[in-house]
C-alpha cells in the first residue's frame, strides 16, 4: 500500500516539475533569456529532483534568507545596468526573467510544503505572462497549449494529493489501506487525458468567441520590444551603400498577400521612400516638400488620390514586421490605404509615413492604381518639363563631366530620338556593361564616378544613382526610390515574404505628357531576384513554418475589426459558393431526372423507353445493395473484438462506478422467468440458478457493494464477457 501512496506523490512531483521545465521553454522561445541560462537551471532543476525528500534539502529558512539576499542584487543590477545591456527595455525583460528563475530554482531545491507548490506554479503563470508580453508566435502558442496542459494536470493532483493526505490523517489502518487503493498507477494516469479533453473544450468554445468578438487597440502586441537593428535607407538621407548593407541580412520586412482582380503586374517592387537632391556621396529628400496630413474617414480609409478605375485597383494586405522607420510600403501610386492609424502623412511625392506606437506589428490595406502609359504613349512624349520638376534636374556641384559625357555617346549610339528611348539606352548600357556585387568596392570623394569608370561593378544603389544623375545630365527629370522587390512567394501561404536583402533601388522618370512617373531599372538581372524560391524537403518545411507564422500574425497578432469583417466575408461568400454549387447540382439532377422519365414515357421511341426503365431498375437495385451492405458491414465491425473491447473500456467506468452490472444481469434473468425472490441473498440466488456466469458476476458485486473495492480495467472487461454469455446462452 505505501508503493501506491509512493507513486501518486512521484506523479504529482513529475508533473510539477514539467510544468516548471514547460514554463522556462516558453521564456526561452520569447527570446528573453538566453540558452547558457536555461541549461544552468534544468541542471538545477535535475538537481532538485534528484534531492527530493532527502536531508540534502536546503530549509524553509534558508530559501527565505537566500531569496532576501539575491532581490537587492538584481535590483541594483536593473538600477545601474552593471551587465552592460544597451537596450533598457530588453536589459528590463531579460533581467525579471533571470530573477524569476533565481527564485524558482531556489524553491525546487527546499523542502516544500503545498504552499511552497502554490508559489512555484505562481511563478510559472508569472513567467508565462512575461513571455506573452515579450513575443508571441507560433511556437509561444505551442507552449501555452503545453502549459495549460500540464497546469491543469498539476492542479488537479495537487488537490487529490491534497485530500488525500487529509483522509489518511483521520482513518484508521484498515480505511487507509482502502483508501489507497484508489490511487493506482491506471487512474492517475488518466488525469493528463481528463486534462487534454477540458483544454479542447476550452478550446473549441474559446476559438469561435476569439474570431466573433470585436477588437479594440493597436496590432502591435507580441512583437519584438525594438525594432529591426541596423535598418537603414529609409529615412530623409541615405548615404551610397547603406541599401546594400541591409542586402545582406536575412530578416524578415513585411509579408503582403496580394489580390490583382486579373490585373497584369509585370514586375513587383513595394515602394518606399523618394529621394530628389543628390550631394556625390547621399542622397536626400527636400526638406522644404509639405507633407499632408490625411484624416481616416469611415472604416478607417485614408484616402490617397484619385483612381483612374476601380475596378483594376490592387489590393495589398501587408503585415509590416516592428522596424525602427514611419515610412509604409506600397505598390506604385497608391490611392487608398485602410488601417488602424489615427492618421497618415503624405509628401508631394507619394510617400507614406505614420506615427509608430512603439516598435509593433502593423497591418494595413492599400489599394493601388499602377496601370501607366504603353510605349507608344510614352514614346510620343516629347513635352518640356514644367517648372514643378525643376528640383529633380539638380545635379551635384562638382560633377564629374565624363558622366555627362557617357551619357551623350551611349544616346547616340542607340539612336534614341526621345525621353523614353533615352532612359532605355542608359538603362540597358548598364545592365550589360557592368556587374552586380554586394562588395562596396567604388569610394574615394566620387564614389559614383568611380563605380562607372573604374570598379564598374557595384549594387543596386549605384545603378540608381547612375541612372538617375545621367539622364539628368541630358534634361530628364528623374528621382532615386527606395523599397523592396517581391521577396519569396509562399503559396502555401498565398503571401509575399519580403526579407530586408530583398532591399532595392530603382528610378522613376517623369512624363510631362501623361504626368506620370514611369520606373526603370538599370540593375542587372543578377541583382533583381524577383522572386526566389526555396526548394527541397527544407524549402517545403519552411514555406510550411512561414505558413503559420502568417496565420498566426493575420488572425491572433493583428486580427482587428478590418480582419474580422474579411474573414466574415470570406466565410459568407463560401458559404454562397457551396450554397450556388448545391443549387446547380439539384437543377442538373432535376434535369436528367426529366430527361429521364421522357425516355421512359417513349418520346424517345421504344428502345429508348426500355433502356431507360432498364437505368432506374439498375439505380434502384444499386441503392438497395448498397444500404444492405452498409447493414451487413456495420454487423460484422460490431462483431470484431477490438470494437467489443471498445465498448467494455468506455462502458467499464460508467457502469461499475454504480454498479450496473448487477442490475444488467437481473434484468437478462428476469426476461428468463429468473427472479429473485426477497428472502434470497443476492449469492444465494446465483448459487440456486446454478448458472457459473451468474454467480461470478455476484461475487464481484459483492466485492464492490459491501467489501469497497474499485474494479481494474481487466475485472470490467471479464464481466462484460460474462454478461455477453448469459444474455447469448438462452
Amino acid at each position: 500500500m505505501f508503493s501506491k501512496e509512493k507513486n501518486l506523490e512521484t506523479f504529482f512531483q513529475l508533473i510539477s516539475y514539467g510544468v516548471v521545465i514547460i514554463a522556462l521553454i516558453t521564456l526561452l522561445a520569447s527570446g528573453s533569456i538566453g540558452l547558457f541560462s536555461s541549461i544552468i537551471f534544468v541542471i538545477l532543476a535535475a538537481l532538485a529532483w534528484n534531492l527530493e525528500n532527502s536531508h540534502w534539502q536546503i530549509s524553509e529558512k534558508l530559501g527565505v534568507v537566500l531569496i532576501i539576499l539575491i532581490v537587492p542584487i538584481f535590483y541594483a543590477d536593473w538600477k545601474y545596468n552593471f551587465s552592460g545591456f544597451s537596450s533598457r527595455d530588453t536589459f528590463t525583460a531579460g533581467n525579471l526573467s533571470r530573477l524569476i528563475l533565481v527564485l524558482s530554482s531556489i524553491k525546487l531545491l527546499q523542502k516544500k510544503s503545498d504552499r511552497d507548490w502554490i508559489f512555484i506554479y505562481l511563478i510559472t503563470f508569472f513567467e508565462i505572462l512575461l513571455a506573452a508580453g515579450i513575443g508571441i508566435s507560433p511556437l509561444f502558442l505551442a507552449c501555452l497549449l503545453l502549459y495549460l496542459l500540464s497546469a491543469f494536470t498539476a492542479i488537479v493532483l495537487f488537490e487529490i494529493r491534497k485530500s488525500s493526505n487529509s483522509v489518511l490523517e483521520k482513518r484508521e489502518k484498515q480505511n487507509i489501506a482502502n483508501s489507497q487503493k484508489s490511487f493506482n498507477k491506471s487512474q492517475l494516469f488518466k488525469l493528463p487525458i481528463t486534462a487534454t479533453f477540458i483544454l479542447f473544450g476550452i478550446i473549441l468554445i474559446a476559438v469561435p468567441l476569439f474570431f466573433a468578438f470585436p477588437r479594440v487597440g493597436g496590432a502591435g502586441f507580441g512583437s519584438d520590444m525594438s525594432g529591426l537593428s541596423g535598418f537603414t535607407g529609409f529615412a530623409d538621407s541615405v548615404k551610397l551603400g547603406e541599401i546594400g548593407r541591409l542586402q545582406q541580412n536575412d530578416e524578415v520586412v513585411m509579408r503582403i498577400r496580394l489580390k490583382a482582380e486579373g490585373n497584369r503586374i509585370d514586375s513587383l517592387r513595394w515602394r518606399g521612400i523618394t529621394l530628389d537632391t543628390f550631394e556625390g556621396q547621399t542622397w536626400r529628400k527636400t526638406r522644404f516638400q509639405n507633407n499632408e496630413n490625411l484624416v481616416k474617414t469611415e472604416g478607417n480609409y485614408f484616402i490617397l488620390d484619385k483612381a483612374n478605375d476601380v475596378n483594376k485597383l490592387i489590393t495589398q494586405t501587408i503585415y509590416l514586421e516592428p522596424i525602427d522607420t514611419p515610412v509604409l510600403f506600397s505598390l506604385t501610386r497608391p490611392v487608398a490605404l485602410q488601417g488602424n492609424f489615427e492618421f497618415i502623412s503624405k509628401d508631394i511625392d507619394g510617400s507614406l509615413t505614420t506615427t509608430r506606437r512603439g516598435f509593433g506589428r502593423v497591418s494595413y490595406k492599400v489599394f493601388s492604381d499602377n496601370n501607366l502609359p504603353n510605349d507608344q504613349e510614352l514614346q510620343s512624349d516629347n513635352q518640356i518639363n514644367p517648372s514643378s520638376v525643376n528640383r529633380f534636374l539638380q545635379l551635384p556641384k562638382e560633377l564629374d563631366q565624363r558622366i555627362s559625357q557617357l551619357t551623350k555617346e551611349i544616346i547616340s549610339n542607340s539612336g534614341a530620338k526621345n525621353r523614353f528611348e533615352q532612359a532605355k539606352a542608359v538603362e540597358n548600357y548598364l545592365q550589360n556593361n557592368y556587374g552586380y556585387t554586394l562588395d562596396l568596392k567604388a569610394g574615394g570623394d566620387d564614389p559614383l564616378a568611380d563605380f562607372l569608370f573604374n570598379v564598374r561593378e557595384g549594387h543596386c544603389e549605384y545603378f540608381a544613382s547612375a541612372l538617375a544623375i545621367m539622364l539628368r545630365t541630358q534634361g530628364i527629370a528623374t528621382r532615386v526610390v527606395n523599397g523592396f522587390q517581391s521577396g519569396e512567394y509562399n503559396e502555401t501561404a498565398d503571401v509575399y515574404v519580403v526579407k530586408q536583402k530583398n532591399a532595392h533601388s530603382w528610378v522613376e522618370v517623369y512624363f510631362p505628357k501623361t504626368k506620370t512617373w514611369v520606373p526603370f531599372d538599370a540593375t542587372p538581372a543578377a541583382g533583381q531576384s524577383s522572386q526566389e524560391q526555396s526548394t527541397g524537403l527544407l524549402g517545403k518545411i519552411s514555406k510550411v513554418m512561414e505558413a503559420l507564422e502568417t496565420f498566426w500574425i493575420q488572425y491572433v497578432v493583428s486580427y482587428d475589426n478590418n480582419e474580422q469583417k474579411t474573414l466574415f466575408n470570406s466565410i459568407r461568400t463560401n458559404l454562397s459558393d457551396f450554397q450556388d454549387s448545391l443549387s446547380v447540382w439539384f437543377q442538373m439532377l432535376q434535369e436528367r431526372i426529366f430527361e429521364w422519365w421522357k425516355e421512359v414515357r417513349g418520346e424517345k421511341g421504344l428502345e429508348s423507353s426500355l433502356i431507360a426503365i432498364g437505368i432506374g431498375i439498375g439505380y434502384i437495385l444499386g441503392s438497395i445493395l448498397g444500404i444492405l451492405g452498409l447493414v451487413w458491414i456495420w454487423r460484422k465491425f460490431r462483431k470484431i473484438e477490438i470494437w467489443k473491447r471498445l465498448v467494455m473500456v468506455f462502458r467499464w467506468k460508467k457502469e461499475t462506478s454504480v454498479i450496473e452490472f448487477y442490475q444488467r444481469m437481473q434484468k437478462v434473468l428476469e426476461k428468463r422467468g429468473h427472479k429473485r425472490p426477497s428472502d434470497q441473498t443476492p449469492l444465494e440466488f446465483a448459487f440456486a440458478l446454478n448458472m457459473p456466469q451468474a454467480i461470478k458476476i455476484t461475487e464481484k458485486y459483492n466485492e464492490v457493494r459491501f467489501g469497497e473495492k474499485n474494479l481494474s480495467k481487466d475485472e470490467a472487461i471479464e464481466l462484460e464477457i460474462w454478461l455477453k454469455d448469459l444474455e447469448e446462452n438462452k
